[in-house]
């Protein structure tokens, strides 16, 4: 077995190109005959001096040789030797039929047995039928898509589903990991990481058409209707300074990384959770001019009632959705707290609230009417009561170690320069300091600073004094209070979209340089969670609020490998199946409503 190097020609243009080809000889009386055993490409990546080892190490891998190699093989040529060695397997192997009614016993040495080829199949399984229950592959196929494209842009999603990480490291995943080419029936590794690239594209520019239908398709297949539509933006970093990415802006990180370029993700979610629409938007984009590009296309009726958080929801936009017509519920940003409720509150268990109307007016004067309410959580009360607790004991310790530092023999004494330290201090916690009265004790003459004093005195109206308070704002007048909480509280459950994006599938960083591959980077993490959404939905209901990395982590050690055995005849037999699932994997794919991963035995001579 050797590796050739051919020249060739395309069949158009008679355009010529370098191809290699893995060859087998052998003798025939006389005569040495050849024959070409498998086509390795024209972008057959390993260096000419490794060729003989990895032709050696794919006879041993199939079962032809004994073993020959002195030591382990450089990575990338172990990588290649076992895939070259699984496609032969499929390709040259005596296939043994399947007779599942009659017992199957042949003689083998049990001390040569081998397993080889383990690959993962049990996150992706589930992946895939999230995506056939979305219709997702016969929708690419409508498009236009290739059955090529199509499998590409399939191994970006489920890759992103699995294993997040760029297209590179995906393509790096589909090779040497995972069983899903297997599953597809196609050999990835034969496709370069470019054609991942270009099915980002082609994904990208079909987005509109693709987004609308895996919403309806949602809707439908929990016989859901849209009547909340929830807004955020979340953004993601560069890494690198992704100059020529006209979108990669300086602003504020939500990571704290606003020393690398941003680019931000704006979605409108469903109350369900599902994604109805995302764009993406420069790193440096006012919120405000978002939400109406967003909700302008979508289309959605005026009888729908849009959520925001308190980042979102600024006197601006507010006129904005009052002008157009739609309904809204948010979170206040004043600044000033208040629970005057006593003798009018009431309680539903979880949160104490009053409602009450309210007479505002434009700035033009055109007065309006809100319904506020005010609420009060004793679960955010000790929420926020630990996080006051945190940042008054690291103002005081700051306190305490300037005058630990007055104490010191040669410590400096002179009143600006112990100013400039308190300065220093409060501007790092200026969300406790200002509950602080802090005075220097400059003793007699005014030149000397003897210590530091100070003294707790929460300002009225904050965190401080009212943990656990906040109050709600509505567009909406014949809302009663629980309804209305009720609505913001599934805020709440929605905000775990941004976090399964950015900490499950991948968004962050991006390492693209050009606009439209980041782009498409951040709609394959949409792509993915709409089909992340779908099997949650169904764990939902039956009991499991599993996160998707807990999910991940209990079906991920599924894999299918091939057991090898040498026969009486010095032939080698290869089995290969998947492992039978853990009871806890086995209920999840019964919550999910998904049979469990076939165990089709294959059975190959070679």
């Amino acid at each position: 077995m050797f590796i050739r190097k051919t020249r060739t020609s395309t069949s158009r243009g008679g355009t010529h190109y370098t191809t290699h080809r893995l060859v087998e000889t052998w003798r025939e009386g006389p005569a040495v005959r050849q024959r070409t055993l498998m086509n390795l490409g024209r972008h057959f990546r390993i260096e000419q001096r490794y060729w003989k080892l990895l032709c050696v190490r794919v006879g041993e891998l199939t079962g032809a040789q004994e073993s020959l190699c002195a030591g382990p093989l450089a990575p990338e040529v172990e990588a290649e030797a076992r895939r070259i060695a699984r496609s032969l397997l499929e390709r040259q192997g005596e296939s043994l039929p399947e007779e599942p009614h009659r017992r199957d016993c042949r003689r083998v040495d049990l001390d040569s047995a081998r397993d080889h080829t383990p690959r993962t199949v049990g996150v992706e399984h589930a992946a895939l039928a999230a995506l056939d229950l979305l219709g997702l592959p016969a929708l690419l196929e409508e498009l236009g898509f290739s059955r090529r494209q199509r499998l590409c842009a399939i191994g970006n999603i489920v890759g992103r589903m699995v294993r997040p990480g760029s297209e590179r490291r995906t393509h790096a995943w589909l090779r040497s990991t995972s069983a899903l080419g297997e599953m597809l029936g196609i050999d990835f590794g034969t496709i370069g990481d470019m054609a991942l690239y270009r099915a980002s594209d082609r994904l990208l520019r079909h987005r509109s058409g693709i987004e609308g239908h895996l919403f309806r398709q949602a809707m439908s297949l929990f016989s859901l209707q849209p009547t909340v539509a929830f807004y955020d933006l979340t953004n993601t970093y560069f890494e690198g300074r992704a100059a020529g990415n006209g979108l990669a802006r300086h602003g504020r990180s939500k990571e704290k990384r606003s020393d690398c370029p941003l680019m931000t993700l704006a979605a409108v979610i469903d109350a369900s959770g599902f994604v109805m629409k995302s764009r993406v938007f420069a790193g440096n984009v006012a919120e405000r001019a978002t939400l109406e590009q967003m909700l302008c296309e979508l289309g959605f009726g005026r009888d729908a009632v849009v959520v925001m958080d308190r980042g979102m929801a600024d006197e601006g936009s507010l006129a904005w959705l009052r002008e157009q017509g739609w309904r809204y519920v948010v979170v206040s940003r004043g600044q000033r707290r208040e629970f005057e409720c006593e003798g009018e509150a009431e309680s539903n268990g979880k949160v104490s609230y009053c409602r009450r109307l309210v007479e505002l007016a434009e700035d033009d004067g055109t007065p309006y009417r809100e319904a506020h309410l005010w609420c009060h959580s004793p679960d955010r009360e000790r929420k926020e009561t630990g996080i006051l607790d945190r940042f008054r004991k690291r103002f005081e310790e700051g306190l305490n170690a300037i005058n630990a530092q007055l104490a010191k023999p040669r410590a400096s004494r002179r009143p600006d320069v112990i100013e400039r330290r308190i300065g220093r201090l409060q501007k790092a916690n200026s969300r406790i300091a200002r509950h602080f009265r802090v005075e220097v004790d400059t003793g007699a003459d005014g030149r000397r600073v003897e210590g530091v004093r100070w003294y707790y005195e929460p300002v009225e109206g904050t965190m401080a004094t009212h943990p656990g308070v906040y109050c709600l704002r509505s567009s909406i007048l014949d809302w009663d209070a629980e309804r209305m909480w009720q609505t913001y509280m599934t805020l709440t459950e929605v905000e775990s979209v941004f976090r399964c994006l950015k900490s499950e599938l991948g968004l962050r960083p991006v390492y693209h340089q050009k606009a439209e591959r980041a782009e498409g980077h951040l709609f394959i993490s949409v792509l993915a969670y709409q089909a992340v959404c779908v099997l949650r939905t169904r764990l939902k209901a039956g009991g499991c609020h599993d996160s998707w990395q807990a999910i991940r982590d209990t079906l991920g050690t599924l894999v299918r490998t091939t057991t090898a055995f040498e026969r009486d005849d010095r032939r080698t037999l290869h089995l290969r199946k998947t492992a039978e699932p853990e009871p806890e994997m086995a209920a999840l794919y019964e919550a999910m409503g998904i049979p469990a991963p076939p165990r089709k035995l294959r059975k190959t001579i070679i």
